[in-house]
């Protein structure tokens, strides 16, 4: 005797060994033995051998319509066997049970398990709307697979258009066309954003990355303003005749400086900070958009101002202009000690913007820089540090999709007076407005960490007791709001900000600028390994940073390499370069030699 029973959710049939009064042991047609519990057991047969039996059973139930059974049903819940009787018109045999069981077992949208070998049909509205949603699944099914075979094929379907940018950098992994992308990446061997470039919906790699950034901050695009009202105060006129000191590429150019001489051999050092707060009024359009920017986004070859163009025009401290600018006047001794410092709000003359390109013997400021440069370095000695010099800084010039890389060395004549120019004037007047009870925001430095606050406290990389950012209104949104302040307490109205407003600005600032960041190294990056690819380097020079990290020569990219043997930091070797992605940012190098 043998049985057809259910198990697991599955049928399955078995030769009887032992019939005992609540269970079974059975043996299946390959020899497998089990132990059911007789209440499984749907059916009693011989006669059929047990494949025999199954593939009947399962040839039946395939030539059953369900629906034409589902017109059969009872309202009631009903049987199999009664449900049979009533298909075939007569009692059905084993094999014609088993396959009815099967046929309802595999239509559970046309009928409900009541229990064992028992069923309901399902309500008429019930029905309806499981087949709809079946014939729903298998439309999307049929849609996917289309997309998946065009994607495959190398051609962009239509259905993508217009969700283009959402599918690449934040996709609904539950839609039919996410799932068809996956599934023709696994069809490929290619990522995502590789297949979508071969399809041509990445056209540029540099701008996937840039595109990647714009979408996640600024999903609504960046603020635009082409025009915007600019006030125009009445400035004093002052008698500096100011120079700059910046790159080739600058243009919003922040800060000037000038050199007086004064009786018995001491000089009036003037540094000129450029003054949009005198136009840019707050709440104004300019100013709001300034807040959603928050600061200059850099990168390689392009720049998205904090101000609006316009602004920018205005209050750049341009060469051959009378510009209005905060001054911080210092008095300065024959041996370079600071005497006294007063601040002036004025309208000076920017004689000439010098560029480091261009700077030699013959400039016109020679002497005003000889002096400057004896300054800054009086002022390095006095804060206790011996500056940066051995690190290198690296440049970037990108033209027609071509890109040079240039080091320069850090802590050179002309970086030193800017900066120490630059930090003594916001370490100065960081003193002023924690003297005077301004709110501002401060930058400090404990135990390694930067960060910003709103009480002064030490900056212990650059060796001051406070420090605050004042002296780019052009390019940070802090030193906007710190120079309105300034000239606030200058003119002894009251502060421009309360300290609860400016813990709004510094919280966003935060934000911004962590994210500007790392785009621009994420650009860097991405421009370092198209040159690599530019100039075909397949060898290339390095040195060993720790465990098997390298830092490559003449370009600031550090990569990981697997074969590097163990080495002490600071080793030197040669790598070969086996392949580069400009979508991943990925390099592969491998351990050439020791050099």
């Amino acid at each position: 005797m043998n049985v057809f029973y259910e198990e697991d959710g599955a049928f399955k049939a078995g030769s009887i060994l032992v019939d005992n009064s609540t269970s079974l042991q059975v043996e299946s047609s390959h020899g497998k033995r089990s132990k059911i519990k007789a209440a499984s057991v749907l059916i009693r047969f011989s006669g059929h051998g047990l494949s025999e039996f199954m593939e009947a059973a399962q040839k039946i139930s395939e030539e059953i319509d369900p629906d034409f059974l589902w017109e059969c049903c009872p309202e009631e819940e009903f049987s199999f066997e009664e449900l049979g009787n009533e298909y075939f018109g007569h009692t059905p045999s084993s094999v014609e049970g088993a396959g009815v069981l099967i046929r309802l077992h595999h239509s559970p949208m046309y009928f409900y398990k009541k229990g064992k070998g028992k069923y309901r049909a399902a309500p008429v509205d019930a029905l309806k709307a499981a087949l709809a949603g079946l014939e729903k699944k298998k439309r999307l099914a049929e849609l996917q697979a289309s997309i998946s075979s065009k994607l495959v094929e190398r051609k962009l379907p239509e259905e993508f258009e217009g969700m283009l940018p959402r599918l690449v950098y934040d996709p609904d992994k539950n839609s039919v066309e996410y799932k068809a992308l996956l599934s023709a990446c696994e069809q490929t061997g290619l990522s995502i954003p590789a297949l979508l470039q071969e399809c041509g919906a990445i056209s540029s790699s540099h701008d996937y990355h840039l595109d990647r950034f714009f979408f996640e901050n600024f999903p609504k695009g960046l603020p635009l303003l082409e025009r915007c009202e600019i006030a125009s105060p009445e400035v004093p006129a002052g008698n500096a005749k100011a120079f700059s000191i910046d790159d080739a590429t600058t243009t919003e150019i922040d800060d000037a400086f000038s050199v007086s001489p004064l009786p018995g051999g001491k000089f009036s050092i003037g540094i000129h900070i450029a003054a949009p707060s005198i136009g840019i009024m707050k709440g104004s359009e300019a100013d709001l958009h300034a807040q959603k920017m928050l600061s200059t986004i850099y990168i390689p070859g392009r720049k998205f101002t904090m101000l609006p163009q316009e602004g920018i025009d205005i209050f750049t401290l341009s060469e051959k202009r009378i510009c209005p600018v905060l001054s911080l006047y210092l008095e300065v001794s024959p041996d370079f000690e600071v005497l006294s410092a007063r601040n002036m709000l004025e309208s000076i003359e920017i004689a000439s913007n010098l560029r480091h390109e261009t700077i030699d013997s013959s400039c016109p400021f020679s002497k005003e820089l000889d002096i400057l440069l004896s300054f800054a370095d009086k002022l390095e000695a006095l804060r206790g540090k011996s500056g940066n010099a051995g690190q290198i800084d690296y440049s970037f010039h990108v033209e027609d999709d071509r890109v040079s890389i240039t080091e320069r060395q850090r802590g050179a004549p002309l970086d030193r007076i800017v900066s120490e120019l630059m930090i003594y004037a916001n370490t100065e007047w960081a003193r002023q407005l924690s003297d005077s009870g301004y709110a501002a925001i401060y930058r400090s430095q404990m135990n390694g960490k930067v960060k910003h606050e709103t009480v002064p406290a030490p900056h212990q990389g650059l060796g001051v007791p406070q420090y605050a950012w004042t002296t780019s209104p052009l390019r940070r949104y802090v030193d906007l709001v710190n120079q309105r302040q300034l000239l606030s307490m200058m003119s002894g109205n009251p502060p421009s900000y309360e300290k609860e407003e400016i813990q709004v600005f510094m919280r966003d600032f935060d934000q911004a600028h962590d994210l500007y960041n790392n785009l621009q190294r994420t650009m860097e990056r991405y421009w370092c390994l198209k040159w690599l690819i530019q100039e075909n380097v397949s060898k290339i020079g390095a040195t060993v940073q720790r465990e098997n990290w390298v830092k490559l020569d003449s370009i600031p990219l550090n990569c990981k390499v697997p074969s590097l043997p163990e080495m002490q930091t600071g080793s030197r070797v040669m790598l070969e370069i086996s392949h580069i992605d400009l979508l991943e940012l990925s390099l592969h190098a491998r351990f050439a030699e020791r050099i």
